[in-house]
């Protein structure tokens, strides 16, 4: 092979890859439930969004969490996930303050979390990973890097099986849960409407509770006056409570609390690593934590501007 044909071949080689990304990361077109060749795609075509969700708010790839919970839930046919809507068969440890459920698991009698909707199971999951140093180092990956999400989650012991990180991969190829790592919730809207919608109906409005204290998320459109009117507390405080100015524009993700802020966290969140894209004030939104005594506690950090590898003292 002469140098000219050696050239035109590398170059080839190279247009062909670069489409083949861009055909990857191209939103999907729209596709009905009705057309789902097994349960675990009408499973994906009915939660894709919400990972999509959690993947803007916590930044875990939505591929991993769409696999995880294929994986966990059987498709959302087990019995777990049909009667606690616990798609990711998280456990109820002491830690644990919501409703809570037993089953067998291994041979032994345990008590699993029991969440009012899917979309709580979701969020609980990636709370569950965001909240815990163990799985800290993952969150320094690329957002599409699955491969590495898939071994690092058996490297930090999420689960005991060893073909774990092959099964969640295996997974994510055969029915293109990468694509999604790509996607935005406006993505969402524009592919697929019909699953927009669903998302929407299973997105109604629910109160959590972190740091003891009660919070709401935030959804595109809110104000502070909509979103008092719907909570029962005023304008003012929402603002007040949540460190923020009266021309705030309220972001879908947005943590809004309904009390004031505390103090400090609780033992089992001392300190918090920056990862990239974090603000002070979003770091005291996660813990529910005044944004006063956050910069008190952490003025030199501060005053130099906070920067990823940072630790933030909570308490």
């Amino acid at each position: 092979m002469n140098r000219i044909h050696f050239l035109m071949l590398l170059a080839l080689i190279t247009l062909t890859g670069c489409f083949t990304s861009k055909n990857r990361t191209k939103a999907p077109a729209a596709k009905n439930l009705s057309q789902a060749r097994d349960d675990y795609e009408r499973y994906v075509l009915t939660y894709y969004p919400i990972a999509v969700e959690q993947m803007e708010r916590h930044n875990i790839p939505a591929s991993i969490t769409l696999a995880q919970g294929l994986l966990e839930s059987g498709a959302g046919k087990s019995k777990l996930s049909r009667t606690s809507n616990n798609h990711f068969g998280i456990k109820a440890d002491k830690s644990w303050k919501g409703k809570r459920t037993s089953s067998m698991d291994n041979g032994r009698l345990c008590y699993f979390r029991k969440y009012e909707s899917v979309r709580d199971s979701y969020e609980d999951h990636s709370k569950f990973l965001a909240n815990r140093q163990r799985y800290a180092f993952l969150f320094k990956l690329r957002r599409d890097d699955y491969k590495g999400w898939a071994k690092g989650l058996k490297k930090a012991g999420y689960a005991e099986d060893k073909a774990y990180p092959s099964k969640l991969i295996s997974l994510i190829e055969r029915y293109e849960l990468h694509r999604y790592d790509h996607f935005t919730m406006k993505d969402v809207k524009k592919s697929s409407p019909v699953a927009f919608e669903t998302y929407e109906k299973q997105s109604a409005r629910t109160i959590y509770k972190g740091n003891g204290l009660l919070y709401v998320i935030g959804n595109t459109g809110d104000t502070f006056k909509s979103l008092g009117k719907e909570v029962g507390v005023s304008r003012r405080k929402l603002i007040k409570y949540n460190d923020l100015y009266a021309d705030y524009n309220i972001k879908a993700g947005d943590i809004i609390y309904l009390e004031k802020k505390k103090s400090k966290t609780g033992k089992e969140h001392p300190v918090h690593v920056v990862r990239q894209g974090e603000s002070l004030h979003a770091i005291s939104q996660k813990y529910g934590v005044k944004m006063d005594k956050l910069y008190e506690r952490n003025r030199a950090i501060a005053e130099r501007g906070i920067k990823v590898g940072d630790i933030i003292k909570l308490r």
